[in-house]
């Protein structure tokens, strides 16, 4: 099969940085080819980089509902779906610039981790997926989110011996005998998170509520996902930055407050807990330092402090947004 090209620097995207840093759970590194392999659009992908060119190709789709367009409009369809998904519209350099004239820390940071890009992903599996992230580590997460997707999605393709699934639709989810299904599955307490919050989800408009989730301001968004079962300050934030285009949001946790303390906000070195009211101060301070894009920028600094990067740009070791390493 051969390779598609769409024009993109090595500095504008860093596959490494940007599939392993815990934003999605469906990809895998295949470190021999240095070739990536993942789900997203109800469509299985490969994907690998040039200096200028990210190269791809489409193993399976769901999206062409029986129909076979024409070569050149399936390739265009195709080239948007990983622009759209990369955010490949947003010039990164210029705001890598903007936030190094504001943040030294963030200047040394980005030398290494240059193009870590905020994908832009689907509500409805970025959802999920953090709601099986809490406690966890990433290969872990990535085993449930892919129970999830074998028991509840539909199937795309079988490639070299494996079958690949789209995440399932929230009415499949939202189903009572999903809860115990999940718990035999070992999902714990989180069957009862995903099948309630589904639920919910349901009762107030389904793909609908989610939209309105997008058009809301950040904070009332994050109110709204906060009444979901399961969802507490640190998930809302991610699901709020990963998928509903609010790049202000910046998830909090033990290993962002480290960075805080350390760096930023030395009065707050030394506590056990992250209170509610540190973690306002910690998003607020940068959001102030980094303007309405403070996820993203923070992103950075976050990959750039994993030791797995530092060690080895390519290790695949657990390590997201929700249970990070503990620095040693």
């Amino acid at each position: 099969m051969s390779w598609n090209k769409l024009l993109c620097n090595r500095q504008e995207l860093q596959l490494t940085g940007t599939l392993n840093g815990g934003q999605s759970f469906r990809w895998t590194h295949d470190k021999d080819k240095d070739e990536w392999t993942g789900i997203f659009s109800k469509t299985v992908w490969k994907l690998r980089q040039s200096d200028d060119y990210l190269e791809y190709q489409v193993i399976g789709t769901l999206l062409e509902n029986g129909t076979k367009p024409n070569k050149a409009r399936k390739s265009e369809k195709f080239k948007k779906l990983l622009d759209s998904y990369f955010r490949l519209d947003m010039n990164l350099s210029e705001y890598y610039n903007k936030w190094s004239e504001k943040d030294k820390l963030f200047k040394s940071a980005c030398q290494q981790f240059y193009g870590i890009r905020m994908l832009q992903q689907e509500p409805v599996e970025n959802l999920f997926s953090f709601i099986c992230s809490q406690n966890n580590h990433i290969s872990r997460i990535s085993s449930m989110v892919e129970k999830l997707c074998t028991h509840y999605g539909e199937k795309i393709s079988t490639y070299e011996g494996a079958s690949y699934y789209a995440f399932p639709s929230v009415d499949k989810l939202a189903q009572p005998e999903v809860e115990k299904k999940l718990r035999d599955l070992g999902f714990g307490y989180r069957a009862k998170f995903i099948q309630k919050s589904a639920m919910q989800i349901m009762e107030s408009g389904g793909a609908k509520w989610f939209q309105s989730l997008q058009d809301m301001k950040y904070k009332d968004a994050r109110f709204e996902l906060m009444k979901l079962h399961g969802i507490g300050p640190k998930v809302a934030d991610c699901i709020c930055l990963m998928s509903l285009n609010h790049l202000e949001a910046l998830p909090v946790d033990t290993h962002v407050y480290q960075i805080a303390a350390q760096n930023y906000l030395p009065h707050l070195r030394g506590k056990k807990n992250v209170t509610e009211k540190m973690y306002v101060e910690i998003g607020d301070h940068f959001r102030q330092l980094y303007g309405d894009m403070a996820g993203w920028a923070h992103t950075v600094l976050f990959c750039a402090d994993l030791k797995k990067f530092q060690q080895n740009e390519n290790d695949t070791s657990d390590s997201d947004c929700s249970k990070p390493k503990k620095k040693k």
